[in-house]
């Protein structure tokens, strides 16, 4: 699960790019204020003029050449990706659950006690032996620390409570 990359608008409360009504099958793109442009093979709109005259452009851009966008390749997936953001909170939970073991995880392998850690070796073959040992042991301490315990010859996980 990734989390959307946050939209910025060009102006403090202004529009941003889901503010514009894309149309891949017409392959044009239709401004809040209802001009209506074509998208480029470099994914580029360009409204250009039609923003001179327009009585939304200050909240639409500050340039004097009119808003220009640039679409993404999977740009339908990346706004479908933002309204679940906005409207599903179950996702935005499932996700506060997710990140931070990863993050966690990563900032683990690649420090210790809060300094960078230096590769001790020359040569990818020992470095990969040694980053593969450092992830088992700090995999071995989050399920200890999770409850992990070796009884009678036998390793078993202890039940999480809440």
């Amino acid at each position: 699960m990734i989390k959307p990359k946050p939209l910025t608008v060009a102006v403090d409360g202004g529009f941003s790019v889901d503010d514009f009504t894309v149309d891949e099958a017409a392959a044009t793109v239709t401004c809040p204020a209802g001009n209506t442009r074509p998208i480029t093979k470099s994914r580029r709109v360009i409204f250009g003029a039609l923003c001179r005259d327009c009585p939304l452009a200050a909240r639409c851009t500050t340039a004097k050449s009119g808003r220009t966008l640039e679409l993404h390749e999977h740009d339908n997936l990346l706004r479908q990706a933002r309204r679940d953001w906005t409207d599903k909170p179950d996702l935005r939970k499932k996700y506060r659950l997710n990140r931070p073991n990863v993050e966690r995880a990563v900032s683990q392998i690649a420090s210790r006690g809060g300094r960078r850690l230096k590769l001790r070796y020359r040569g990818s073959e020992k470095n990969h032996a040694w980053l593969a040992r450092r992830t088992a042991g700090l995999n071995l301490r989050n399920l200890i620390d999770r409850g992990l315990t070796h009884t009678a010859g036998v390793w078993a996980l202890t039940p999480q409570t809440a």
